[in-house]
């Protein structure tokens, strides 16, 4: 796969699992992380989400994108909270469904985690091994 499949891949798929560490255990949930044209996934969190508290503790993180011809791409990155507005008026022009937990970007319960890519391994059905696609 190229970098450009991969790109299309996340923005196609629009929801990825998201897995962080909490203590010694995984936890995966389903999330809609956007991919900015800087490379980095910008992810809406309620307040009250654990997830915020996994990531501080340990901010490293995977987002598995797999879409419905079974390719795949797995993101590792580290994430972390952020107050940046830019990012969350990114985030929040380009997932309108974001419009039923918040009421703007600046609703103190919109929480931000950016996620700095480190690396993707991505597979299509077609080949034998994944492949490391540079970011």
């Amino acid at each position: 796969m190229t970098k450009d499949e991969v790109i299309d891949l996340i923005r196609d798929t629009g929801i990825g699992t998201l897995a962080t560490m909490e203590g010694d255990q995984p936890r995966v949930r389903p999330m809609m992380p956007f991919l900015t044209d800087d490379n980095k996934l910008l992810i809406a969190l309620l307040g009250r989400s654990r997830t915020i508290e996994q990531v501080k503790k340990n901010p490293n993180v995977e987002i598995c994108y797999i879409d419905r011809k079974m390719w795949y791409a797995r993101v590792t990155g580290t994430a972390q909270s952020s107050d940046s507005v830019e990012y969350k008026q990114i985030l929040w022009d380009a997932i309108p469904m974001l419009k039923q937990y918040f009421g703007g970007v600046e609703d103190p319960n919109f929480n931000l985690i950016v996620v700095d890519i480190k690396q993707v391994e991505a597979m299509t059905p077609h080949q034998k091994d994944p492949e490391f696609i540079d970011f």
